[in-house]
């Protein structure tokens, strides 16, 4: 698995969006790692050192799979201009149709009144 850097993750990602606004998704993933093998973090953690866990973001257009890793340092900055693309590239969804739950709801609330009233 080949890591890019921030920069051209978020370019790529971009370039994703754009190309499946037409026809076709993108889907992002985001894990707890430390980029370590299970060895590597029991060494570690018996030496007593803590484990700098970082964050794994995966991207994939069902052709082509980018990822890279974040840092606690560069979270603020990544998720700042990731949050700017995600709003950029959302114009394609559909809004969603509510159900207006209030007026079920008083029509049930009338109907017990008028029962209670009946029975009296």
């Amino acid at each position: 698995m080949v890591l890019l850097p921030l920069d051209p993750f978020l370019n790529e990602l971009t370039s994703m969006f754009e190309r499946s606004t037409e026809k076709g998704s993108v889907w992002v993933t985001l894990k707890r790692s430390c980029l370590k093998s299970k060895l590597q973090k029991d060494k570690l953690e018996t030496a007593g050192e803590t484990i700098e866990y970082r964050c794994l973001i995966r991207a994939t257009d069902g052709k082509k799979t980018i990822s890279t890793s974040v840092g606690q340092k560069d979270h603020q900055r990544f998720q700042a201009s990731y949050a700017t693309i995600l709003k950029a590239h959302m114009t394609a969804l559909k809004k969603r149709e509510r159900k207006d739950k209030k007026k079920p709801a008083e029509a049930n609330k009338r109907e017990g009144s008028s029962k209670r009233s009946k029975k009296s």
